[in-house]
Parts: structure tokens; C-alpha cells; sequence
């Protein structure tokens, strides 16, 4: 059942194909890598969480907040899905009810993500929470031509095209949640990054090569709470 209703603007996302025992040796029992054409990917996704509020309030009620998580992707039960690593956000509040209710991987972020005359989006991520290792991201990303849907069968998308996630708590539980909207409208960009430390932040080296790269002006979505696998 739908509860949350929200916007995803400006989404950038940043893969890097890795080894899939890369990937397959941080995942939970239970949870399997997924992959493409013998890659699994690590995405660097930065974004605006716009208006998140419970379903079927005004819209402008809602929070809106910066949000930067690395991600890869897998399989539960034969089900595609994304898998988070960590989620980093402005939203204290947000945070704090993620973790003590869920035991997700959210952590409080000094984070700004601002347009820039001629239509580049600068963000520069530094994360404030006690305890947890040190992550900073600044970088400029910037759409580079027009919107459309992405290819079936395609890497665009494979990275894209899913809509249930899974993350697992600090005491190994593993969540699912399942997220409904349109079918994304993407386009390519550019992406300059001057620092990412989400990789070393997460006890993965910094994967070789150029990323693919698929950006969204954004997505209206609704969602469900999570739930135990």
C-alpha cells in the first residue's frame, strides 16, 4: 500500500561496471547480484527529494531535501531490485526516523545542490553524522540533449527501470520496498567530479574507467513503508 507520495528532480546517475564478486561479497544473505552482459555496476546517484509527504496531503506540506547514495543492483528471489549502501541526506528529522524505525543506512549530510546560470547543477555533499566514516562529494552535472525512454533490454535500462529496493539494517535484516511511477524520461550528461569518497566510504575501491551516465529532469512517485524480507 501506497503512504508516501514525493518528486525525484534532477537525478544523476553515475555507474561504474565492477567484478561481480566485487559487489556479491558486501551483499547480505539472500540478496544476489544482478548484472549485465557479465558487469555489475556501483551508482553514484545525487538528487533532489522533493515534497515527500503522506500520500494524499497538498503537496506543499512536504519536505525537500538533498539526498546522495551509492547503490548497485540485484536480485531477491529471482525479483530485480536496487540495493542501497547508503543513503546521505539534509533531512535530520528524515534520517532519524529511517533509522530508529527501519535501521536504514541513512546518514545527515551537509548538502547543497544548486542550478547554476546556464542550467549545471553543482552539489557538494559533507556528511555531519557522529560515528560514521567520512564521505564528502562535490561535483557539476549537466543534461546533454533530450529526454526519452529508455531502450528495453538496454544498460540505461537495467540501471533504471526498477522499482523495488532492499537495504539491510546494522543488525543484517534485510528490507524491501516497492516505489511506482512513469517509465523514466532520460537523457545523457556531463559530469565533472572534483571529490567522491562514497566508494572508500563504503569499503570499495574506486572502480576503473568512465561511468555510463543517465540523468532525469525528475519523476512524480509513490511509495510503500518497508518491509522485512
Amino acid at each position: 500500500m501506497d503512504v508516501l507520495s514525493m518528486r525525484w528532480a534532477d537525478v544523476l546517475v553515475a555507474s561504474w561496471p565492477v567484478d561481480p564478486e566485487v559487489v556479491a561479497d558486501r551483499l547480505p544473505d539472500g540478496v544476489d547480484v544482478d548484472t549485465h552482459d557479465g558487469d555489475a555496476y556501483l551508482s553514484v546517484v545525487p538528487f533532489v527529494m522533493e515534497n515527500i509527504r503522506p500520500r494524499g496531503l497538498p503537496s506543499g506540506v512536504g519536505r525537500t531535501f538533498g539526498e546522495l547514495n551509492l547503490r548497485t543492483y540485484v536480485t531477491v528471489d529471482g525479483r530485480p531490485g536496487i540495493y542501497f549502501f547508503n543513503l546521505d541526506a539534509t533531512d535530520a528529522l528524515g534520517v532519524r526516523v529511517a533509522r530508529r524505525l527501519f535501521g536504514l543506512p541513512y546518514y545527515t549530510a551537509d548538502m547543497r545542490i544548486e542550478r547554476r546560470a546556464g542550467g549545471a547543477l553543482a552539489v557538494r555533499s559533507t556528511r555531519t553524522h557522529a560515528g560514521q566514516p567520512s564521505l564528502a562529494f562535490d561535483a557539476t552535472y549537466e543534461q546533454a540533449g533530450a529526454c526519452s525512454r529508455a531502450t528495453p533490454g538496454s544498460l540505461t535500462a537495467f540501471l533504471l527501470e526498477r522499482y523495488r529496493f532492499f537495504v539491510a539494517s546494522e543488525d543484517g535484516t534485510v528490507y524491501q520496498g516497492a516505489v511506482d511511477h512513469d517509465p523514466w524520461q532520460l537523457a545523457d550528461a556531463t559530469l565533472d567530479v572534483r571529490r567522491n569518497d562514497l566508494f572508500t566510504a563504503n569499503g570499495f575501491e574506486q572502480p576503473a574507467g568512465s561511468p555510463h551516465i543517465a540523468y532525469s529532469p525528475g519523476v512524480d512517485v509513490t511509495a510503500g513503508l518497508p518491509t522485512v524480507v
